[in-house]
C-alpha cells in the first residue's frame, strides 16, 4: 500500500508530530511505500535545522531527515506556512533578503499542489494534528 502523510502538529508541543514518524518507521518496516510527507500549519516547524532538543528528547527533524536519506522520502514543507512561522530555504532567504536560512535538504519549500499530488498518487493520505 503506497501512503502519504499530513503532519499539522508542532514538532515538541504535541504528540502528532512524534506520531508521525512512528507511523512511517512502522509502514516502510512492513513492506509498504512512503510517497510523501507533507509538512503544514505547526508542522513546518520540524523542517527547522535550528532546533535543539535536549539530548534525551527524539530530535524529530534530524529523524526525518534520517528516514528520507534512508528510503528516499519526500518531504514538503508548505511555502505560505513556513515563510510566516520563519522558515527560509536559501533561496527564499536571499529573495527576501534575510542573513540566513533554516531549512536543508530533503526538506523542500513547495506549495498545496504537492499535497494534491500525494492524495492523488497515494492509497490513503493521513493526517497527524
Amino acid at each position: 500500500m503506497k501512503f502519504s502523510l499530513l503532519v499539522l502538529a508542532s514538532p515538541y508541543s504535541q504528540q502528532g508530530g512524534l506520531s508521525a514518524l512512528q507511523f512511517a518507521k512502522t509502514c516502510l518496516d512492513q513492506g509498504h511505500q512512503l510517497y510523501r510527507v507533507f509538512f503544514y500549519h505547526e508542522g513546518v516547524q520540524t523542517a527547522s535545522a535550528l532546533q535543539c532538543p535536549q539530548r534525551d528528547e527524539v530530535n524529530l527533524h534530524d529523524q526525518w531527515k534520517e528516514l528520507a536519506d534512508q528510503h528516499s522520502i519526500d518531504l514538503v514543507t508548505c511555502i505560505a506556512a513556513a515563510l510566516k512561522r520563519g522558515i527560509l530555504d536559501e533561496g527564499e532567504a536571499k529573495r527576501y533578503e534575510k542573513d540566513h536560512f533554516n531549512l536543508n535538504k530533503p526538506f523542500e519549500l513547495s506549495g498545496l499542489g504537492q499535497l494534491l499530488d500525494a492524495q492523488i498518487n497515494s492509497d490513503q493520505l493521513i493526517t497527524f494534528a
